[in-house]
């Protein structure tokens, strides 16, 4: 059973396609997978069962990545084609099935579940990721054992949807403190390179016996195996928040000017708060351009709406939790 795998060049939407490619795998266990993907989100496959190949496409003028895939996969006979990214490349290779994004997508649902329309998959399979045995050691090295370890993204790749340093500060003391959910809890901050500036405040202002130094650290696939150690994650909407929901660890997003329709952390062990007005709302002023915006536009989120959050939905996970021991 030979499939190819086409998905998305960010983080994000990698992650959050991973459901169905792990579908894939459990319906077909003898399956043989090559992914393609952006380089980099590459690192995230490297520990699924069945992927034998990642092929990572860097951005060529003239489509010129496309020209390279189709060179890769067309001298192969496929089995399966999954295509998220809607190209030309599925249609001009041979397949006995295929799977291919288009405009009989919903787009208004979740990102999550449009990925599963393009099967035709009634019951939508979860995000989930794999590790190698290099990421699980490189997981290990940076979190070693010894108890709760609160993950913490500050950072985004956009200013606009950064959610200032100093309320997460805030709400980090409250999260640690003795009448929070995770008492002198470590705490294990990550961030790209190049976001060092919005992570860095937050790393310095926990005790130094209990701060863990992630940022810049590692690849995606690493960064995913290390807050799959945590007990918690509280991030922006970023690829950090969804690698670690994906990893199945209790994940609170911060949004502002996103489309949590679309993009908040998928599964019943997430949960996220946003801006009382909308992306739409927010980017509504005379001379709004992304590309120029110098700031924040998270200013109106609270601290005080996080912490209710997160003290409902750390509640909640409790409940849940003791009602399955019980069952047990």
């Amino acid at each position: 059973m030979k499939v190819l795998f086409i998905t998305s060049t960010r983080i994000g939407d990698a992650v959050l396609s991973t459901g169905i490619l792990n579908h894939l795998i459990t319906k077909y266990p003898e399956s043989d997978v090559t992914v393609a993907c952006g380089p980099l989100p590459k690192s995230l496959f490297e520990g699924f069962p069945n992927v034998t190949q990642i092929l990572a496409l860097k951005k060529k003028k003239r489509h010129g990545h496309w020209i390279e895939l189709w060179k890769a996969v067309s001298g192969t006979k496929w089995d399966i084609v999954v295509d998220l990214r809607n190209s030309a490349v599925s249609r001009l290779i041979r397949s006995r099935k295929r799977f291919i994004f288009g405009n009989h997508i919903d787009k208004s649902r979740h990102k999550v579940e449009q990925a599963a329309l393009i099967m035709g998959l009634a019951d939508i399979p979860a995000p989930k990721l794999y590790f190698s045995a290099e990421q699980q050691e490189f997981a290990q090295d940076l979190i070693p054992e010894g108890g709760d370890v609160i993950g913490v993204g500050p950072s985004a790749n956009w200013i606009g949807k950064t959610w200032e340093a100093d309320n997460f500060i805030e709400v980090i003391k409250w999260m640690t403190g003795d009448s929070g959910p995770y008492p002198n809890a470590r705490v294990a901050v990550f961030a790209a390179p190049g976001e060092e500036a919005q992570a860095m405040p937050v790393l310095n202002s926990i005790p130094e016996e209990r701060r863990i130094d992630g940022i810049a650290k590692g690849n995606p696939g690493e960064v995913a195996a290390a807050l799959s150690l945590c007990s918690f994650y509280l991030g922006n909407d970023s690829g950090l928040m969804h690698a670690a929901a994906a990893a199945n660890v209790p994940t609170v997003g911060v949004f502002g000017p996103s489309y949590p329709h679309l993009y908040s952390p998928w599964g019943a062990h997430t949960a996220f708060g946003r801006t009382p007005k909308t992306f739409d709302e927010l980017i509504d002023f005379e001379g709004y351009s992304p590309e120029t915006l110098d700031r924040t536009l998270m200013g109106e989120l609270k601290v005080s709406t996080i912490i209710d959050i997160i003290k409902e939905f750390t509640e909640l996970q409790y409940a849940t939790r003791q009602q399955n021991i019980a069952q047990n």
